[in-house]
């Protein structure tokens, strides 16, 4: 191979750079300042070059398939950066190989000659294995700009030890994130234990949190380890970490600054290695403001935040979501959107996000008889949210109307199951087929929306 940046005393240097990338286990190339290749190792030539030849061709033509350097496709273009930067570079990338497009950390370092100059630049490749660019996926799934981005800080964070703070609205995805950033670091075999903040009583908490002695109150027959102890080694998730009492919040704060807690009943401290993750939709800083959340439990929880973007700043990645939720919530049936349907999905608001796309979906297909969803289909779906909701405006159970709705018919389910126990939540949200913390939270808005009317 004609090598025009080596110069006489170095004609072999391309055959040593590929005999030394032979040796290293992730998936390596050395190329130009015009992208080509001079040296791949097995493990690239495995996983990127589908058995053809790559040296001699670009990076950009094997890894993306582009007749063009990176930057010029839409995407962020390591040689470029460090051109600018003259240091190494790190980015996210999807890149085609024998399974399909995938997310793949690039970590670019400059090669320098003897004067001081890039001579060439060599790339490491890892596959990031918390997402996916295609359909059919499990996980998160996407490539819209605001996902790729949402993408980099987690692959970013994941591998350190700071605690990262989830924020964005409900229906974001904020459990699976939280998921990515624990497969994403050295914690990835140990427990990631979630803790729903939402659905835990005030009373209850600091026992679910850190265990309690056999005896330390009434109905503590046996001594029982909290969830602490549970993630010892791996990763703590905290969800809606908003609704945390003020008075847990400061011994959540004594936990993540010292390592140790106490069980309830229990004088002996007991250390915890764990890795924190919290998630919240609510205003923290605003909470802090109103003297209802710490503020130096914010700050030691908000060490690294990450948005999640709302499904409307992500409109592209609709199609990709709608595949996998239909593969989902229909098995086995091959459901497909029409173009019209898929057109009209895209320009929905969702306020509820990858949730509401998932109830709207689950609808459409419990509506459709063939293989193929269709625009009215969707509209249909689409219009059982579009009810008009008279719950707060007239009497308990009485809707404006006198006919039935479906929220009155809900509103009246719950007011009965507010009525009841405490202790048969779980078994009341098994009965209504949905989640305890979706359960407590509905509760919580018909309160509120009882105090308003009442008012």
């Amino acid at each position: 191979m004609n090598d025009s940046t080596s110069d006489d005393s170095t004609p072999t240097q391309p055959a040593l750079l590929a005999a030394w990338l032979e040796a290293l286990p992730e998936p390596h190339i050395v190329f130009d300042h015009d992208y080509r290749i001079v040296a791949a190792n097995s493990a690239y030539r495995r996983q990127f070059g589908h058995g053809a030849q790559v040296v001699g061709r670009t990076c950009h033509a094997v890894s993306h398939h582009s007749p063009v350097p990176c930057d010029q496709a839409g995407e962020t273009c390591p040689l470029a950066r460090a051109r600018l930067s003259g240091q190494r570079e790190r980015v996210l990338h999807l890149h085609h190989t024998p399974a399909g497009e995938e997310y793949v950390q690039i970590e670019l370092v400059p090669l320098r000659g003897e004067s001081g100059q890039p001579m060439y630049f060599m790339e490491k490749m890892e596959p990031l294995r918390i997402a996916q660019g295609r359909s059919g996926a499990q996980g998160m799934i996407g490539r819209a700009p605001a996902f790729k981005a949402l993408l980099a800080l987690i692959a970013r964070v994941g591998p350190s030890q700071a605690s990262v703070l989830l924020l964005g609205e409900s229906g974001t995805g904020k459990e699976l994130a939280a998921r990515a950033v624990h497969q994403a670091s050295a914690r990835a075999a140990r427990p990631l234990v979630v803790v729903d903040c939402a659905s835990l009583p005030e009373t209850l908490f600091e026992s679910e949190l850190f265990g309690h002695e056999r005896g330390a109150f009434t109905g503590a027959h046996a001594a029982r380890a909290g969830l602490v102890e549970a993630a010892h080694g791996g990763t703590l998730f905290l969800d809606e970490v908003g609704d945390i009492p003020l008075t847990m919040q400061v011994k959540l704060l004594r936990l993540l600054e010292s390592g140790t807690y106490r069980r309830v009943g229990q004088s002996e401290l007991r250390r915890a290695d764990i890795r924190l993750v919290a998630a919240t939709h609510r205003d923290l800083q605003a909470m802090v403001r109103e003297g209802r959340f710490r503020q130096d439990l914010y700050y030691r929880l908000s060490t690294f935040p990450i948005r999640l973007p709302a499904l409307r700043e992500r409109v592209q990645d609709i199609a990709l979501l709608a595949e996998s939720l239909l593969a989902r919530v229909a098995p086995g049936r091959q459901l497909a959107l029409a173009p019209a349907a898929l057109r009209r999905l895209m320009q929905h608001p969702f306020a509820g996000n990858v949730r509401e796309l998932r109830n709207v979906l689950e609808r459409a297909a419990l509506l459709t008889d063939g293989s193929t969803i269709t625009l009215q289909t969707v509209e249909q779906a689409l219009a059982i949210d579009a009810q008009p909701d008279t719950s707060v405006a007239t009497p308990a159970g009485t809707p404006a109307t006198g006919r039935a709705t479906l929220r009155s018919m809900e509103d009246d389910i719950l007011r009965t199951a507010l009525r009841a126990p405490a202790g048969t939540r779980q078994e009341q949200a098994r009965a209504l087929g949905i989640s305890p913390r979706t359960l407590y939270r509905k509760l919580r808005q018909l309160q509120e929306g009882e105090t308003r009317f009442s008012q």
